[in-house]
């Protein structure tokens, strides 16, 4: 079992702490929910690709401050932490397939997306390695621009869940 070793403070571990991400992530996913609620008339228009991109986002919001407000170590979390890691790669992987705006090609945010894909193994793999203050770090830094701060910008400049929410 994995030790939980303190973190050195720095700004970023004394602004962003796990609690703090862990009430950011259900604030974003209620958020959420309520404009995709909000968009029911469109959603016969919405691809299958943005249904998935959309249902893995939530599932890694949803376990998000399941896995950062518990207890860290115990078989739960590394459960959980699988199917976090795994519904953050899928979630990377859809995105790469959503290409509405940019006349189909690949836009600045699609740099996320293998941000994502490679970061998420090596997330496992310092957790498999009991690297817990490389993990964290790397956990907080992956739900914090991924989770938080991609999502934020999926409500202005009229992009689908802004629509839907303030549409």
């Amino acid at each position: 079992m994995a030790t939980i070793a303190p973190l050195r403070a720095n700004t970023f571990d004394r602004v962003v702490t796990d609690r703090g991400l862990g009430i950011a992530a259900g604030i974003m996913l209620a958020v959420v929910a309520v404009a995709v609620a909000r968009g029911h008339t469109d959603w016969g228009r919405i691809s299958w690709h943005v249904w998935a991109h959309l249902a893995t986002m939530a599932t890694a919001l949803a376990l998000t401050p399941v896995m950062l407000l518990r207890r860290k170590g115990s078989a739960s979390h590394r459960t959980l932490g699988r199917v976090w890691a795994g519904a953050m790669v899928l979630t990377a992987l859809f995105s790469l397939l959503i290409r509405d705006s940019n006349h189909g090609g690949f836009s600045v945010i699609h740099i996320l997306s293998v941000w994502v894909l490679l970061q998420v193994p090596l997330l496992v793999w310092r957790a498999r390695t009991h690297n817990v203050v490389g993990h964290r770090r790397g956990v907080r830094g992956i739900v914090f621009g991924a989770l938080l701060i991609a999502g934020f910008f999926t409500f202005p400049f009229d992009r689908l869940l802004g629509h839907w929410l303030f549409g």
